[in-house]
């Protein structure tokens, strides 16, 4: 049974106290965590390890310690099993003198799968009106998209993306994020990115990585409830925004209270609690409540403050 939300049931990919170092460098620090079926959103700062946990997954870095499974097998004994995983680096990792389809094909063949997939995988990336034209030629969203195709032509069982959000116009965002969690229906399917909106729309699971080890992981709700030491923040729209801040100060689990014209922000430590008090309070303060949101649960915010901890 599963206890901790840094795993799942029926892994396909298992990541026990794995630790990477470059010479003096500990990139990645005694991280456990696994994957399955889904999407999971892989979040940190610039140098928190998230490339070298997706490469040592990818098999492109060997552990320096610890151990990763693949599909129950240790791929440094059984290296076939990487035949079911596709990396798609952050790299520009492409040919220039090759069009999408040529470089889609050539994927294929390196893989040894069939080429019959090359015209889906190029359609699921909505690729195929420039897919005969050189990549040199491409934006840098065009070429996100054609290393995409050339990822799932394999028909791979685990699907790396690491930022493969990055250069995409808003519209191009919004098909790759759909395409993703299609994908992910059957598959696994592993998003690196720092664009976290675009994470927080396509991914029901996140995990967060802080200078090598692992801060945080579940939904986004979940993570916040688990931040028990950080307050939340609450903005309430009212007709006599005064009139209400009065009383809510000496309500115990109110921390604080700013009024902003017609707006309370507020923080508390009983989210719950503040939420059954405010009708109370209005009512008997005969103010109008039109607007009871919180500020502070979205995966940006929730990041911040993983940050701030450092």
């Amino acid at each position: 049974m599963t206890t901790s939300p840094a795993f799942v049931s029926d892994p396909t990919i298992t990541v026990e106290r794995m630790s990477k170092w470059f010479g003096q460098k500990v990139a990645v620090s005694d991280l456990s965590c696994s994957f399955g079926t889904g999407l999971t959103g892989l979040l940190g700062p610039n140098g928190a390890g998230k490339t070298t946990l997706l490469r040592v997954i990818a098999g492109l870095l060997q552990p320096s310690d610890g151990s990763v499974t693949l599909l129950g097998e240790n791929p440094r004994r059984k290296p076939a099993v990487y035949a079911a995983v596709a990396l798609v680096p952050e790299e520009d990792a492409v040919y220039g003198f090759l069009t999408a389809r040529q470089l889609v094909r050539y994927a294929a063949q390196l893989s040894g799968t069939s080429t019959d997939r090359v015209d889906q995988a190029i359609d699921d990336v909505d690729l195929g009106d420039a897919a005969d034209r050189p990549i040199s030629g491409f934006s840098k969203g065009m070429r996100q998209r054609a290393k995409v195709a050339a990822a799932l032509v394999s028909d791979p069982t685990v699907l790396i993306l690491d930022e493969p959000l990055n250069g995409t116009d808003p519209i191009q965002r919004a098909n790759l994020i759909k395409t993703f969690r299609r994908l992910a229906e059957e598959r696994t399917v592993i998003v690196s990115s720092h664009v976290l909106a675009e994470v927080e729309r396509m991914a029901d699971r996140v995990l967060a990585i802080v200078d090598g080890k692992l801060a945080a992981a579940g939904n986004i709700s979940a993570i916040r409830q688990a931040m028990s030491d950080i307050p939340y923040r609450v903005r309430v729209e009212t007709d006599d925004a005064r009139g209400l801040a009065g009383p809510l100060m000496t309500v115990d689990h109110v921390s604080s209270v700013a009024v902003d014209g017609g707006t309370l922000h507020i923080e508390t430590n009983d989210l719950s609690a503040l939420g059954r008090s405010i009708p109370e309070l209005a009512r008997s303060t005969d103010a109008r409540v039109t607007a009871f949101e919180p500020e502070d649960e979205s995966l940006e915010s929730v990041f911040r403050y993983l940050v701030r901890r450092r």
